[in-house]
């Protein structure tokens, strides 16, 4: 048998166990086999919340140009929501990772009982505002009446309903902290699979199911992260995974809390830097009318699809720093960033490509207007330029957060996010009027940024020394 023959063996072999969540250590052995079984659960789990978006924009795109560009306005007002969720989950992950690397097993279940009571009181105030006053976030966001008519529904069920998207994010953290990056994945296939099949359905209408138009998806979403919930609450509470959770932990445990919330306000900080910058820099870009916003839309979906292959490694990266580190192998846990950076890289790399390349037939699957296929293919186009930054600097960021460093990230974000690309896209997009391109190099030029001051930082090793 030859050597391409046994490595594609050796490589369904692997990837079966991974996916079943069969190894769970990853403080001795390969550093790359500990990547991969890792990264492969996590990259299906990122690409299935990405999934979420893809197919959204599928079936609303059938509905009408005002439709698409409500997702885009409502997606860049609950990325406050993400942000907060983001941040408590880097901090959740952290934590789970530290406390499994140093063995302390009720530690971490501990740890995951507060992360889910605070998430819980943070979306239970962000419903109240959701469901209050759906249209009033529509017109700040600078939508037309037409638009905020047809559209405000859908921003009222999925703020609504946001609890959903903060604890699945929230319990996810947890499992992967843990090293259970299988179950992750497997809860973000199964409401996938229930919002595939519920989309058109509210959407278009089916039988005694009224057709809802644009508010339709919003409630397949829900209903679909809501399912997906309490399959990840059975496991948690009948014992599925490393971590366990009996009735008698549900109680407040203030000094838990305090450092959970600790370490949480850094990630909660960066990440609300990065999405507000995202909130204004959507602001800048519905100045140029529904067919533009719709094309940034668009592209912006497909690229987070392509994103979270990164994103999955960038999280395999934080669980393997924050589990060496509880183990006292500093060493171990840096020489595991720059491999899984190189790997994603090179995977960056290759996207670039097909989106230089092929960006107008990939919008075109979504749209047939003309402007919004012009203006997605030319976001697509200058943002896939920095790609292979991206991978890199997803990587390198979430190593710090994975060692309980959400600091570092947030400084690097605020030079970043609001001292460059806030003043530049405004400069370039309305003072010296290059419209939408001046938004898209802001973007791009930012998250080169990041990576080369990341890179910078990272090497500088202070990461090593945190304690959490």
């Amino acid at each position: 048998m030859s050597s391409k023959n046994i490595s594609i063996k050796q490589f369904f072999k692997y990837f079966k166990i991974a996916v079943s969540g069969k190894e769970e250590s990853f403080t001795t052995g390969s550093i790359r086999r500990a990547i991969f079984m890792l990264s492969i659960p996590m990259i299906l789990e990122m690409l299935m919340e990405s999934i979420f978006a893809i197919v959204d924009i599928f079936y609303v795109s059938q509905v009408s140009v005002n439709a698409v560009a409500t997702i885009g306005l409502t997606e860049s007002v609950i990325t406050l929501v993400y942000a907060i969720a983001i941040g408590l989950s880097m901090a959740a992950t952290a934590i789970v990772a530290r406390r499994v690397g140093e063995n302390d097993l009720k530690g971490a279940s501990q740890a995951a009982v507060q992360v889910i009571f605070l998430g819980t009181a943070v979306a239970i105030g962000i419903s109240v505002i959701g469901i209050m006053y759906p249209k009033e976030i529509l017109s700040i966001m600078g939508a037309e009446t037409d638009l905020i008519e047809e559209g405000y529904g859908y921003t009222q069920v999925l703020l609504g309903g946001n609890i959903t998207i903060m604890l699945l994010f929230l319990i996810n953290a947890i499992f992967r902290g843990a090293g259970n990056a299988s179950i992750a994945m497997w809860t973000l296939i199964l409401s996938n699979g229930l919002n595939i099949i519920l989309d058109p359905i509210f959407i278009f209408g089916f039988g005694p199911v009224e057709a809802y138009g644009v508010e339709g998806a919003a409630i397949a979403t829900t209903i679909g992260r809501g399912s997906a919930v309490v399959f990840q609450l059975g496991i948690l509470f009948f014992g599925y995974s490393k971590i366990k959770v009996a009735v008698k932990d549900l109680v407040l445990q203030e000094g838990v809390m305090f450092n959970l919330i600790k370490v949480s306000l850094g990630g909660i900080g960066q990440f609300l830097i990065g999405t507000s910058s995202w909130v204004f820099l959507m602001r800048i870009m519905s100045e140029f009318g529904s067919e533009v916003l719709a094309g940034y839309t668009i592209a912006i979906r497909v690229m987070m699809f392509t994103l979270m292959p990164a994103w999955g490694m960038s999280n395999a990266a934080a669980t393997l720093v924050g589990q060496n580190l509880g183990a006292k192998q500093p060493e171990r846990a840096e020489t595991s960033v720059w491999v899984t950076g190189k790997y994603s890289a090179i995977f960056m790399l290759l996207v670039s490509i097909v989106y230089l390349v092929f960006s107008p037939q990939i919008i075109a699957l979504f749209t047939a207007e003309a402007e919004v296929i012009k203006y997605g293919s030319l976001c697509l186009r200058v943002i896939a330029a920095g790609y292979v930054f991206y991978g890199y600097g997803m990587v390198i960021i979430n190593a710090f957060n994975g060692s309980g460093d959400t600091k570092t990230p947030t400084y690097i974000n605020f030079v970043c996010f609001w001292l460059f690309q806030l003043p530049f896209a405004y400069l370039m997009a309305i003072t010296l009027d290059y419209g939408p391109v001046g938004v898209f190099a802001a973007i791009t030029l930012a998250e080169i940024l990041i990576a080369i001051i990341g890179v910078i930082w990272f090497k500088k090793g202070k990461w090593k020394l945190i304690k959490v």
